[in-house]
């Protein structure tokens, strides 16, 4: 696991190497054990590098075939590269180290950019091809680990955090507004947009190649995507069952090969619950790691926020060593400058409770596993698939499901929330295009209630996770930490997508029954959280924690910011957000904002998702606009 940062002049212009080193001293947080620089004229690599394999100097990076026809700079883990090895030496490579760096290395010589769809993996490199004049960059099918670019001209520019590409003297900070009208739709970005004009993040599941003498176009290439689709073979449940358990096994066991120690998120849940059970058999004293709150001003809801009492029962029965932290409100108020610094591009839900449990692992160990993934492989929200089961037509499902995930703003107070001279551009790029834009192509037209639930998964994967992913990535990275996820194992992945939807969600059929599109007290049973989801995956991790575990109602992380927001952090916002120099609002009008937060405070609706994008972003204005 690294930081890595590139430059590439396709019109054969010098690279500056000091322009290099400021881009990799800028992400010095990836990789604290060494750093490593390669440049030939027009083209150069930097290298940060987090020592997980090997921790010999025969991995440093950037890395080089012995005749120097391939360089790479690599960051991730390939977790079948051991397989891979040993095709590749049975095809005549021979290898100096016992590192996946290397690997990917000859792998790429031996099938070219075909070798990423062998890798099974998390990553994000790029390789240049001396023989061909060509740099080829990939990210792994999920997005695991980000890779930003960014280009004009005859300059092309990579780095895994766009700090790095900040360093570069050709570019500049301005607003994207049709990322920033997505931010404020959806609480995320569905496109290759970021907030910083210019600079994108490329997507997973994608490769970009670029050639010496052509101009620096970004032009990605898609080898990978989600497929969820029925399994056309009949077998019974059984079969399902025993092959899941396999699998899930194998997943765990592949990602627990390590030179360094291995521990693991533990929440409450049965997800992270199973992989600490599974880990915990192989790794004794396995140290594991969970945060929790003050709920003394909680109220509804947010009381049962505060799961320590579930991770500690599971440690002792897993016998761990366990740790925990403990967040106040201010915590919030105290982390938001470090913070933003870190997330740079800001995404799904409220992130920082998941910093400082990062920060909290990261003084024990340099690997850590994490249960994300199984809610969006497996339906772990029927609630919200519900909404979107029954439809006229896949139009009408298109724009129910719009609707729906417009998290923060909708289109119609969108006149009156952003200023007056960004209207033209967030016209021209309208959010609702974006949601369209990730369902499209993923086969046939939706026909049946499965049809639509697999589509929803699909997108979830792509978009929300896509979301948790990157958060999470920077929020481990800050703290020379490596966050390993079982769940996103390539055969796992495979396998969840042929599961058919009924050894996934329970009531489906129920709700189709009801033939009801809009909410009533039929169908309100369907639509709050609850256990029916992850069917099969209940089952199979009732063999790993106890029943009330593998049966409880879906509960997200998060901290009761609800409560907080208009009580003890009340002060905070409006300090931040009531004042008229605030930098938010030379993009959103300041009347609709502060009428939407003080309709929260008097306890009128809950807004906290959109308080934390307001605080989100006026830090990053504050931060890297300032």
């Amino acid at each position: 696991m690294c930081g890595i940062a590139g430059i590439f002049h396709t019109d054969g212009r010098p690279v500056p190497v000091s322009v290099l080193k400021g881009m990799t001293d800028a992400i010095a947080h990836r990789g604290p054990d060494g750093e490593g620089f390669w440049a030939q004229s027009f083209v150069g690599f930097g290298h940060r590098r987090l020592a997980i394999l090997d921790l010999s100097p025969m991995g440093h990076q950037p890395m080089q075939t012995e005749d120097g026809s391939h360089v790479l700079t690599f960051n991730g883990e390939i977790y079948n590269f051991q397989n891979l090895r040993l095709e590749l030496e049975a095809r005549g490579h021979a290898f100096r180290s016992r590192t996946d760096s290397e690997v990917l290395l000859h792998a790429y010589q031996e099938w070219g950019p075909a070798c990423v769809e062998r890798l099974n993996g998390m990553f994000a490199f790029a390789l240049w091809d001396a023989r061909e004049h060509r740099l080829f960059l990939a990210r792994d099918r999920y997005g695991v680990k980000p890779l930003y670019v960014w280009h004009r001209g005859s300059t092309f520019l990579f780095a895994s955090e766009v700090k790095a590409l900040l360093r570069h003297p050709d570019v500049s900070v301005k607003v994207d507004v049709a990322a920033l009208n997505e931010y404020f739709s959806f609480q995320n970005i569905f496109t290759d947009r970021t907030l910083f004009d210019g600079i994108r993040l490329l997507p997973p599941g994608h490769t970009l190649t670029l050639a010496l003498g052509e101009p620096a176009d970004y032009r990605p290439v898609r080898y990978w995507d989600y497929d969820f689709r029925e399994d056309s073979l009949a077998r019974d449940e059984g079969e399902y069952l025993e092959e899941l358990s396999r699998l899930f096994d194998q997943a765990v066991q592949r990602q627990l090969v390590s030179d360094v120690e291995v521990g693991a998120y533990l929440s409450g849940g049965m997800d992270s619950g199973s992989i600490t059970s599974l880990a915990a058999r192989s790794l004794p004293n396995l140290k594991t790691f969970t945060a929790g709150f003050d709920l003394s001003s909680a109220s509804g809801l947010e009381l049962g926020f505060d799961e320590r009492a579930k991770a500690e029962y599971l440690s002792n029965l897993y016998k761990t060593e366990h740790y925990e932290v403990i967040l106040k409100a201010g915590d919030m108020e105290r982390v938001m400058p470090s913070l933003t610094r870190h997330i740079e591009d800001p995404r799904v839900g409220q992130c920082y409770p998941n910093f400082y449990v990062a920060r909290l692992a990261g003084k024990f160990v340099k690997v850590v596993l994490s249960g994300a993934g199984g809610d969006e492989l497996f339906a772990g929200y029927p609630w919200r698939y519900y909404r979107a089961v029954v439809n006229d037509s896949p139009d009408h499902y298109a724009d129910k499901y719009y609707r729906y995930w417009q998290r923060l703003i909708p289109d119609s107070l969108k006149p009156d929330f952003f200023q007056a001279p960004l209207h033209p551009q967030i016209d021209a790029a309208p959010s609702r295009e974006a949601f369209r834009s990730v369902l499209a192509g993923h086969g046939g037209a939706p026909r049946t209630p499965e049809d639509y639930v697999n589509r929803s998964l699909a997108f979830e994967a792509k978009t929300f996770l896509h979301g948790l992913l990157t958060v999470e990535d920077k929020l481990s990275m800050a703290h020379g930490l490596e966050t390993r996820v079982p769940f996103l194992d390539n055969d796992l992945v495979d396998f969840a997508m042929r599961l058919p939807v009924r050894f996934k969600l329970r009531d489906l059929q129920n709700v189709v029954a009801l033939n009801e599109n809009e909410l009533g007290p039929k169908t309100r049973r369907f639509l709050d959280p609850s256990s029916d989801g992850k069917l099969l995956l209940r089952r199979t991790f009732a063999r790993h924690v106890p029943d009330a575990y593998a049966q409880g109602i879906k509960q997200g992380f998060s901290a009761p910011d609800a409560s907080w927001f208009k009580g003890e952090s009340i002060d905070y916002v409006r300090t931040l957000l009531f004042d008229r120099k605030a930098h938010l609002y030379d993009y959103i009008q300041p009347a609709t904002a502060q009428a939407l937060m003080e309709a929260h405070f008097r306890g009128e609706t809950n807004h906290r998702l959109l308080i934390w994008s307001f605080l989100s972003f006026e830090w990053w204005l504050k931060t890297f606009m300032s």
